[in-house]
């Protein structure tokens, strides 16, 4: 269809006539007239398409939908890579099972003892095997297919939360068993975690890693948030058993995605293996200061600033609250970090990752530090959210910054560091606070941890400058 030099549709015409007259589109396109403005280009489409100008379909790509992007978590891997969207969904259910059965084993454990010393050493006995195994692990994953030591140790974990259910139904209560059962799923777990981790590299192009982190810490606090509340309703309406048989189910959901994964292997084959491999990741570590940086960094919040120990005291102390006092204080920074997880659009766009780890740490110090100062429940809860958002935004860029600037045959191992640090950390950090808040108090203890938290960060940023210079565009570890 064509038209003559001044034969618009009448329906065109009107639509252009109802701004302030002909004029105010720019008069007619053909015959060197100027083009027509914004408003009359509307008019145009409008008239053309018989659609309504007024209520615009953003398509994908569009600038509202780039909008949404850039304030919500970025979807991008999960509609991209159908096998990280298998990984992610089934890391987040079986996340949430493991919850459950952390939660079940530590109100089973106290319902057998009726010692919250016992309770406190279900950590102590899942602590020293994940130190010993986490550096293992790693060393593991970088000499053997990651798909298969996943999916072995995956099989392993669901088998764990079988053992105490059956247990459990048979009326066997020894917490023997539940200590054994707590050490085995932390060897399971050192083997699944650096190998998981170090896939996603292999899964995604580099510049979609801050999206993949930002929705794995969306699974983790997902987790913390609801996995203990689900566990807690389990326990009281159906029993220990319930809680365990649910978590193995939850596993399925793992153990598919892991099955369905492509083989990955590594890079290099005839590398080192044991102890020998373990001493090799350790000394890159020593050469490589920006990847050392997070991991001091990350220490430096855990250690120095970790005041969960403490709620229990800070629930009685300050807000004259009781058990579920204690409880909203643990939640608290785990819905922070989900909202700092579901509001990451933005981190896909931040180039120096290294400024980005010292200002989100220097954030959680300084969160912890206020609310050691604080004296209303509400408020208190505030600021332990802010101090959980913060950590998940350092959280994405650490774990970022060692998954690009690693080689793949190095990233096993330094995974397994990772989450001997990440793991370990804030088990040093109850103990710490709970000795300094014996000894002087609980607003000592957390205020002093979160500035001394803030002053270590000061000192390390200023021994390695390069750190805050750090360019995601061209990582060097």
């Amino acid at each position: 269809m064509s038209w003559g030099d001044g034969e618009l549709p009448a329906r065109i015409r009107a639509a252009c006539n109802r701004g302030s007259g002909w004029g105010d589109c720019g008069g007619c396109v053909r015959g060197g007239a100027p083009a027509p403005g914004p408003r009359a280009r509307r008019r145009l489409s409008s008239a053309v398409t018989g659609t309504s100008a007024s209520t615009p379909t953003p398509a994908p790509g569009s600038a509202p939908a780039r909008r949404s992007s850039r304030i919500f978590a970025d979807l991008t891997p999960l509609r991209t890579s159908p096998d990280y969207r298998r990984l992610w969904v089934g890391s987040t259910i079986s996340w949430m099972g493991q919850a459950m059965t952390a939660l079940a084993i530590s109100l089973q454990v106290y319902d057998i003892t009726g010692s919250s010393f016992s309770v406190g050493l279900v950590g102590l006995f899942s602590f020293v095997p994940l130190v010993v195994f986490g550096l293992y692990g790693g060393a593991i994953a970088d000499t053997v297919d990651r798909r298969k030591l996943g999916l072995y140790s995956s099989l392993g974990m669901a088998a764990l939360s079988v053992l105490p259910a059956g247990a459990a139904l048979a009326g066997y209560h020894r917490v023997w068993l539940l200590y054994a059962i707590v050490a085995l799923q932390a060897v399971c777990g050192a083997l699944n975690g650096p190998a998981r981790s170090a896939m996603i590299p292999r899964l995604l192009p580099a510049g979609q890693l801050p999206a993949a982190n930002a929705l794995n810490s969306v699974t983790m606090t997902s987790g913390a948030m609801l996995g203990p509340v689900l566990g807690g309703l389990v326990v009281g309406r159906w029993g220990y058993e319930a809680a365990y048989l649910i978590d193995a189910v939850a596993f399925t959901a793992a153990l598919y995605a892991m099955w369905r994964l492509p083989a990955m292997l590594p890079d290099r084959e005839g590398g080192k293996r044991g102890r020998a491999s373990v001493l090799d990741g350790l000394r890159f570590l020593g050469t490589r200061p920006n990847i050392r940086m997070t991991f001091f960094s990350d220490l430096a919040a855990m250690v120095l600033a970790q005041p969960k120990a403490l709620f229990p005291a800070v629930a009685v102390l300050w807000y004259g609250g009781d058990a579920t006092t204690v409880g909203l204080l643990a939640a608290a920074p785990a819905v922070g970090a989900l909202l700092g997880g579901l509001f990451s659009g933005w981190q896909g766009r931040i180039r120096r990752h290294g400024l980005a780890i010292l200002l989100s740490v220097a954030a959680w110090g300084m969160a912890v530090a206020v609310f050691g100062l604080t004296r209303n429940l509400w408020l208190g809860l505030f600021f332990l959210a802010l101090a959980g958002c913060a950590d998940t935004v350092s959280m994405v860029f650490r774990s970022t910054m060692m998954q690009a600037a690693t080689p793949d045959e190095m990233r096993g191992r330094l995974q397994g560091v990772f989450i001997v640090v990440v793991a370990g950390g804030p088990r040093l950090g109850d103990f710490l606070a709970g000795t300094v808040g014996d000894l002087a108090s609980p607003t000592a203890a957390i205020t002093g941890g979160g500035l001394a938290c803030v002053l270590v960060l000061a000192l390390l940023a200023a021994r390695w400058r390069g750190f805050a210079r750090y360019d995601a565009r061209s990582p060097q570890p």
